[in-house]
């Protein structure tokens, strides 16, 4: 079914009291101007505070605002999964509830998607955060690039605008929710970014910390994988096992070469143990491998699902939309 508005916002909030009713006020006078229908989605993301009161007495008032509370904190990614879930428009643009993201760009950034993009990236070039956040999140941007392969300079600006029918299938957990434009781009979508007014907190407290950096990474590491080897985990296991198998060989040919020469016994080098648990990692890693490509097609087989993507399908010189799996 076509969606029914036009656009979606979708908003996570966690202890934001002080936030809530300005951002709301700011960012419905900008799509009321706009001039298209719209929805806003806010999503408690179990705050101790005074914030779902806020945002309850906002939702009672105004029938454009969904509001989700969630029983206990989960976390930004989560918060903006249950929203992306529950958005109805044909575009959504997720963004920050604590002020620092402007509503303005909204318009500019539908804008540059009328231009043919499928995701437009948020890029706060001139940040307004202390250096100690803005350092690590530089190198951070700069390995999701490079392991990537998809140039942005800022993943972790929640403001962004998608079209809807390229994160409906997106699932999102831990800190995934900053690669969302990874996965729309090796999905064939036409990803850009563009520089977007970030303003300072003026009020709450940073919920971001160094703490985030090793998760993101860690999560950077899952979407590789599943992007390049989902469909072929034997690749990964067998290919690492296949090594150490190599490794096992040639450190076994050493320790011979030793005994043979007079050099070394075998009790006086550590080559033919490390030989004996290479073999023994090679040959479970390359098992692994093969199970894992049983569980991958009982995945696959099982709920109809199939390993590519189809855009669009030409038949009796008819163009028709490609049927839709869930």
């Amino acid at each position: 079914m076509p969606a029914s508005i036009d656009l979606s916002v979708v908003v996570p909030f966690f202890q934001e009291e002080d936030n809530a009713k300005a951002l709301y006020t700011e960012l419905k006078g900008v799509l009321d101007t706009f001039g298209r229908e719209y929805e806003m989605i806010f999503v408690d993301d179990g705050s101790t505070d005074k914030t779902y009161s806020v945002l309850e007495e906002i939702a009672k008032a105004d029938h454009k605002v969904v509001l989700v509370k969630f029983r206990r904190n989960f976390g930004q990614t989560a918060a903006l999964a249950a929203g992306i879930e529950r958005a109805k428009g044909n575009v959504v643009v997720p963004m920050d509830g604590d002020l620092q993201n402007d509503p303005a760009e909204i318009p500019k950034m539908l804008a540059k998607m009328a231009e043919g993009y499928e995701c437009v990236s948020g890029w706060r070039k001139n940040r307004q955060d202390s250096g100690l956040r803005v350092l690590p999140s530089k190198v951070a941007n700069g390995l999701i690039s490079w392991l990537s392969g998809v140039q942005l300079h800022d993943y972790g600006c929640t403001l962004k605008a998608y079209r809807r029918d390229v994160i409906e299938g997106v699932r999102l957990y831990g800190e995934m929710h900053r690669f969302i434009p990874i996965y729309a781009h090796w999905q064939g979508a036409r990803v850009t970014e563009m520089v977007v007014n970030h303003r300072a907190r003026v009020a709450g407290v940073s919920k971001y910390g160094f703490g985030r950096i090793p998760r993101v990474v860690l999560d950077l590491i899952v979407v590789k994988f599943l992007f390049q080897y989902l469909t072929k985990p034997i690749y990964v296991f067998g290919g690492f096992g296949m090594a150490s198998l190599v490794l096992s060989m040639f450190a076994l040919i050493a320790a011979v070469v030793l005994k043979l020469t007079g050099l070394k016994d075998f009790v006086s080098t550590p080559l033919p143990l490390f030989s004996g648990i290479a073999a023994l990692i090679g040959i479970q890693a390359v098992l692994t491998g093969l199970l894992a490509e049983v569980l991958i097609r009982t995945y696959y087989e099982s709920q109809n699902k199939r390993p590519y993507l189809v855009g669009s399908v030409i038949e009796k010189g008819e163009t028709k939309a490609p049927e839709r799996r869930e």
